[in-house]
């Protein structure tokens, strides 16, 4: 070996920076080598990449071997585990590496453990193993969710592989610097890259660098974010999403105490500042402007919809798109855009489950995209509404398989159109609900496995609206059962979910009680109106707005350092002088209409115009 004092170590490179070369040169004079190959072959019609790893092939001496674990990235870690004490591996690169382990073909797998076990086995090997990989954490963060995913997966990773090794060296345009240990181990040397018939460069030795200053490991655990590939996006637990602005919330919250506010202030309402300020960013938040009101329909079929009428939710969502109905005409108000989203409909979930696995990955991933398009689109705030038939009796068996809830406790009255509650049709879907629980109790609870077997399309569409919009941050108005047992489910998948969302009022159901009380969210008001889930959200957007605008324009109030002059000067007016005190013409008494002919003429009478918006009788 032409480097001493360290058993494994990683060599970090950006694109074309010689770090495979001068992990190559570390190993030649070992008598025997083993290529561990981690890439995929790629497009056969690519031949750019195509020659590329012609190129690292014609590198490798003869009496090299070659293994790939392309098939199956897990193997990795068992193939160093079980290296021997006279074994030397290459393993190049972490990078093709990362790519295939997020590939849905080797989905849903625990990718975080899947990089543990690795690290874990690098620690424990006795062979001699030199690791390179792709260095991410210098460029700029990508803008697309693919590129995003890749970086942070890779980042996580080579921050566990590199805790794990004995030594790190980054390479920097074919120059290394040692970052672990302190100082460079002897010996070691660079070749610079070459060309076409040319010898490589002679041997330069490495400087000797000082030890970086130890950093605190808190933020830098190993996580798994977002795993994405060409062929669509992996929604799996344990996503590390972005969270509101600790800070900006409750300096928001402090600065209202010094604005010029008359009177005891914004009471509860100060609350919405707050949420507005670290959703924002800002401890001064402005006003949503630009809103999107996502209406799910999807029915759920079987005893959840007893009670129902059919066809009712299907005229629903026709009404909304025709601009009429009150959650339309509320939207229309609050200048906000209205889209209905079709939702797979769910099977009886007392028979079987409600979705399929893949109907599953498919809701998650087309909410996911509805949040990004909104997003794209410049939407500072997302409505969720349903109008589905079963939708309380799905999120009833929601929240009884993920907060222990009683179906009965949980699903509100059932009320006919005339007003009248129907117990037949309340039995009925809580018997349902009972049945599905005791169908599954013995499956897992873990969030996919719960909106398969209970949840539906309406609820799994609603839990991806809630990742894609807190990975965007976008913030979500929450308004009844299918957007609180989306929360609940989505906190299993990212519990950052959760602080991305506002609940304005929680309308008297027992369902979002619940769900508000587990999620950690306090309703602001208690209005109690039955228009529909979104509806009530939309009702309480313009005092929302009022708030957010009265916290970013009001002045300061003048005792603590304000400006004065933003008050409207009073003028007292002068007192009067003998005589009339106004311009106004005197009241003269007309005289007494003696007797003679009444005329004919029509009394003369002042029309008084109007009022905007009212109409004349």
């Amino acid at each position: 070996m032409s480097v001493d004092g360290w058993n494994t170590l990683l060599v970090l490179g950006g694109i074309r920076s010689g770090k495979s070369e001068f992990a190559e040169s570390l190993v030649a004079d070992a008598p025997t080598v083993r290529y561990v190959a981690t890439a995929p072959a790629g497009d056969p019609e690519d031949t750019e990449w195509a020659t590329r790893l012609a190129t690292h092939r014609a590198r490798r001496p003869g009496s090299w071997t070659t293994e790939e674990t392309a098939d199956e990235p897990r193997r990795l870690a068992d193939v160093v585990a079980t290296a021997g004490s006279n074994e030397t591996l290459l393993v190049d690169d972490l990078g093709g590496w990362v790519t295939v382990l997020l590939d849905p073909a080797h989905q849903p797998a625990d990718d975080t453990a899947t990089v543990e076990e690795l690290a874990a086995a690098i620690r424990a090997s006795a062979a001699r193993i030199v690791l390179v990989s792709p260095e991410v954490g210098l460029s700029l963060v990508p803008t697309t969710p693919l590129g995003r995913a890749f970086t942070d997966a890779l980042g996580a990773t080579n921050r566990a592989v590199a805790d794990a090794c004995d030594a790190v060296v980054l390479v920097i345009a074919g120059q290394p610097s040692w970052l672990k240990p302190a100082a460079a181990p002897r010996a070691a040397a660079v070749p610079a890259q070459a060309g076409p018939g040319q010898a490589g460069a002679p041997e330069t030795p490495l400087p000797e660098v000082s030890a970086p200053a130890e950093q605190s490991t808190a933020w830098a655990a190993p996580t798994m974010a977002l795993p994405m590939v060409t062929t669509g996006l992996a929604i799996q637990p344990g996503m590390e999403l972005p969270m509101p602005d600790d800070y900006a919330g409750p300096q928001a919250v402090d600065r209202l105490a010094t604005l010029d506010l008359p009177g005891a202030g914004l009471g509860v309402l100060e609350r919405v500042v707050g949420f507005a300020a670290a959703t924002q960013g800002t401890p001064t938040p402005t006003p949503w402007s630009a809103v999107r009101v996502l209406l799910l329909h999807g029915d759920h079929a079987g005893g959840a919809a007893a009670g129902t009428v059919p066809g009712e939710s299907a005229r629903r969502a026709r009404q909304a798109r025709a601009g009429r109905g009150a959650l339309a005409r509320l939207a229309a108000e609050s200048g906000a855009s209205l889209q209905v989203v079709e939702a797979p409909t769910a099977a009886p979930m007392e028979d079987g489950p409600a979705l399929s696995a893949d109907q599953v990955e498919s809701a998650l991933r087309y909410g996911w995209r509805l949040a990004e398009q909104a997003a794209d689109a410049g939407v500072q705030l997302l409505v969720l509404a349903a109008c589905g038939a079963g939708t309380e009796a799905a999120a009833a068996a929601v929240l009884a398989a993920t907060a222990g809830a009683e179906p009965p406790a949980v699903h509100g009255r059932v009320v006919t159109e005339a007003g009248d509650n129907e117990d037949a049709a309340w039995i009925t879907r809580c018997a349902a609900v009972r049945a599905a629980l005791h169908r599954t109790r013995r499956s897992p609870r873990d969030a996919k496995d719960v909106l398969a077997e209970l949840g539906g399309g309406d609820i799994a569409v609603a839990t991806g609206v809630l990742l894609g919009a807190t990975a965007r941050r976008v913030p979500v108005l929450l308004d009844g059962p299918v957007g609180v047992a989306a929360g609940m489910v989505s906190r299993d998948l990212a519990g950052q979910a959760r602080h991305w969302c506002l609940l304005p009022d929680h309308g008297g159901q027992p369902a979002v009680r619940l769900a508000a009380d587990v999620l950690g969210l306090t309703p602001l008001l208690d209005l109690r109106l039955d228009l529909g889930e979104g509806a009530t959200a939309l009702a309480t957007l313009p005092l929302l707005r009022s708030v957010l605008t009265l916290a970013a324009t009001l002045p300061v109030h003048p005792s603590l350092g304000g400006d004065p002059d933003d008050e409207e000067d009073f003028v007292e007016p002068e007192p009067a002088g003998p005589g009339p005190a106004t311009t106004e013409p005197e009241f003269v008494e007309p005289e007494p209409v003696g007797p003679g002919p009444t005329t004919d003429e029509p009394d003369e009478r002042v029309a008084v115009p109007d009022s905007p918006g009212r109409r004349a009788d």
